[in-house]
């Protein structure tokens, strides 16, 4: 194969592989040799069939000779900020995730796999998760109605979703998707289903995949399935490959799916050289895809080995007692076990009061000036409504912010959204079944919160004026929104309405802003009703939109959350109507934009957490605040703070790191396929879990608070994993 590369030194030979602990210097280590590799390797002008393909590029530019990869979004973001820094951005290179790399390549030679599959020309579309769940129920619908698809307590969306997953498991493993029912059927032997639920999970995911390849629908699952078996072996696609990258640096390979180990191992075979860094505590997404056992292989392919023996945090001084308390205790501790002073103890009897604790602990530390907001996290292994809701409210009051880290809640639990779903129903016809009396209510509220001095304007009232500087005061609060729907909100399957204040006898008791809110709100309402009627409303998706800028960004400020929530449904809600476009010029119906949008609406309130907006990092009053996160997210983010709350730490989701493991997933792992899943194993693995969880959390502080209830939530007894360790700190605390 000829090809027009400016070769590294010595090739393959020149590969490093990077191990160390969390914190230990391996990011930093990677940024230096591509500040290496960047003198040596020239990048190289692209084809015109690169040029062509990338739309991006004029003739002339040279195209990126090193791909750098990072485990997720976020983490993608920093090294490449700490990448443009070090080389003062005067260096190009593609910076992305393994599943990013793999969609971008199936898209760019998609016309490569429409020949070689025989596939329908046309550009492919890939499927939200959500949008993914709701089409794959529906195709088996009549499998989930006759119960062919079941197993005892799992709900139908749940067995739907499970089924998704396993081709997911198989695509990202490597594992030809022929080969899934053989291997519940090994790894279960008998337990957890039948084998006739086996098969027929097979002959599902058969039909789906044919049925998105077919309208040209990609998921996560089958574009992994579309790369690693039938891209990564083409020739051509091959020759393109080793043209356009002359070197790979690969951050924290131990949380990569096993095909992120193909690639390696054909880019090494083909010249390119490669850097990798490898954390043996790592695996956060070990049970979700990850196979970290079998990408530490790739260290047998590099010239080079370094070990970064670095410690940080409080790892070097307690890191082996706490994991021989959490883990080879059997629930005793040694007597006379010396803990440091920067491990700390924190007992109630009951949650609530844990939680409040905890709060007024970090609000002392903060008005001392001990340690500043952003330098503290409180994670726990399910960081549940109620303690993110308790701990935000009992900082604000002392005007300390506090954020969630990529909190994965449901749409439909942000008042903004509720409001913004209840207006489509309201303006599109047909749909007064999903819109109620208490949803008419709350977006009244939600909609009636303008600042007053966009109101000013349209009263002449001198004294309502003086009155209305003061800010942030609701136009329409919840009891006379109430009272306005009780009166004035009249339901109707097809056209439900809200009718002129004046239906409510007693109007004038609302007093003149309220009054003045709502009826700019109606006045809205019809006129994006009439223009709907006469075709000049383009999507719904134009009506949220103008909605969003009406109403809630109008002169008015939304924390950061919000606007996230707002970016989410947005992005949703286009990726939802694109989806229906192409279902629709493949498969004409004569259904209408009611019926998309009735289901678009139950979609998200049936709870269904939508995929993340693209990330975008917060400024101001929100990057200086206090984290709340749970175990995996903290993980996955690889951030540290000076002190760590570790909440609900008696609490035995420790032990599952609070990320559930994908149904079936340790199946999948390469070492473990054809062998059933045994009792012990799923012991050992829990175990080995909570070692790395534990010895990761705390190379990222230097004070650690552990919060324990003798409680739970739902009254129970806490007896978790961590409670040897709870009580020599206590012990230590007392005697000291």
């Amino acid at each position: 194969m000829v090809t027009n590369l400016h070769k590294l030194g010595t090739e393959a030979s020149d590969s490093i592989w990077i191990v160390g602990a969390a914190r230990s210097g391996k990011t930093a280590r990677l940024v230096e040799q591509f500040c290496i590799w960047s003198q040596t390797v020239k990048p190289v002008p692209p084809k015109v069939s690169d040029r062509w393909r990338s739309g991006r590029r004029r003739a002339g530019q040279t195209a990126p000779a090193i791909l750098v990869l990072a485990a997720n979004g976020d983490n993608r973001l920093e090294l490449a900020d700490r990448i443009a820094v070090a080389t003062q951005g005067k260096y190009t290179f593609h910076s992305t995730t393994p599943f990013g790399f793999f969609e971008q390549e199936v898209l760019l030679f998609w016309p490569l796999l429409v020949q070689s599959l025989d596939l329908r020309a046309q550009f492919p579309l890939r499927l939200q998760p959500e949008t993914e769940l709701e089409l794959a129920a529906r195709l088996w619908r009549r499998e989930l109605d006759e119960g062919i698809l079941q197993q005892t307590g799992v709900s139908p969306n749940r067995m739907v979703r499970r089924t998704l997953d396993l081709l997911q498991l198989a695509a990202v493993s490597g594992t030809p998707r022929e080969e899934i029912p053989s291997i519940l059927e090994q790894g279960f032997a008998g337990d957890g289903g039948s084998n006739n639920l086996w098969t027929s999970m097979g002959e599902l995911l058969e039909r789906w995949r044919e049925w998105c390849l077919t309208r040209g629908l990609l998921t996560y699952g089958i574009v992994c399935e579309l790369y690693w078996r039938y891209l990564l072996p083409d020739t051509t696609y091959q020759q393109h490959l080793a043209s356009r990258y002359q070197a790979v640096i690969a951050d924290d390979v131990d949380d990569y799916p096993a095909i992120g180990g193909h690639l390696f191992d054909r880019m090494l075979d083909q010249g390119a050289a490669g850097a990798f860094s490898y954390n043996r505590d790592g695996g956060v997404r070990l049970g979700l895809g990850a196979d970290t056992e079998y990408l530490a292989r790739l260290e047998n392919r590099c010239q080079s080995v370094e070990n970064l023996d670095a410690k940080a945090g409080l790892a070097p001084e307690i890191g082996d007692v706490a994991v021989s308390l959490a883990v080879n205790s059997e629930g005793f501790y040694p007597l006379g076990l010396s803990l440091p002073g920067s491990v700390r103890s924190l007992q109630t009897t009951s949650r609530a009061q844990l939680l409040r604790e905890t709060a007024e602990i970090i609000v002392d530390a903060v008005k001392s000036k001990a340690v500043e907001p952003q330098d503290i996290a409180v994670i726990a292994p399910g960081m549940d409504a109620i303690a993110r809701y308790s701990l935000t409210e009992i900082l604000a009051r002392d005007r300390i912010a506090a954020t969630s880290l990529n909190d994965q809640r449901p749409l439909s639990s942000t008042p903004e959204i509720r409001a913004l779903l209840t207006l489509l129903a309201l303006v599109y016809p047909g749909l007064g079944r999903l819109v109620d009396r208490d949803g008419a209510a709350e977006m009244l509220v939600v909609l009636g919160s303008q600042k007053h001095r966009s109101l000013e304007t349209e009263d002449s009232n001198p004294t309502f004026n003086l009155k209305s500087q003061i800010p942030n005061q609701k136009s329409i609060d919840q009891v006379r929104a109430g009272l306005i729907a009780d009166h004035c909100f009249c339901p109707d399957i097809d056209r439900p309405q809200l009718l002129a204040i004046t239906a409510f006898p007693r109007w004038d008791r609302l007093g003149h802003r309220a009054a003045l809110a709502y009826k700019q709100i109606v006045e809205w309402i019809e006129q994006q009703r009439s223009q709907q009627q006469e075709r000049l409303l383009p999507s719904p998706i134009a009506l949220l939109d103008r909605a969003i800028q009406k109403f809630l960004m109008n002169d008015r400020y939304l924390p950061y959350d919000r606007l996230a929530a707002l970016r989410e449904l947005m992005e949703t809600a286009g990726h939802y109507w694109e989806i229906q476009g192409r279902l629709q010029r493949v498969e004409p119906t004569n259904a209408g934009d009611s019926e998309t949008i009735a289901r678009f609406i139950q979609l998200l309130r049936q709870g269904t957490v939508t995929a993340n907006p693209f990330p975008v990092r917060s400024e101001g009053p929100e990057a200086q605040a206090v984290t709340l996160a749970n175990i995996f997210q903290y993980r996955s983010s690889r951030r540290a703070h000076k002190w760590h709350f570790w909440l609900d730490a008696g609490s035995p989701l420790w032990l599952s790191g609070g990320a559930a493991t994908l149904f079936g997933a340790p199946l999948f792992l390469r070492s473990q396929q054809g062998h059933p899943w045994q009792t012990e194993e799923e012991t050992a693995a829990d175990q080995q879990r909570l070692r790395r969880i534990l010895l990761d959390l705390l190379s990222r502080c230097s004070l650690l608070y552990l919060c324990h209830s003798e409680l739970a939530v739902n009254g129970q007894e806490q007896t978790g994993p961590l409670l040897p360790l709870i009580h020599s700190s206590v012990s230590c605390q007392q005697s000291a």
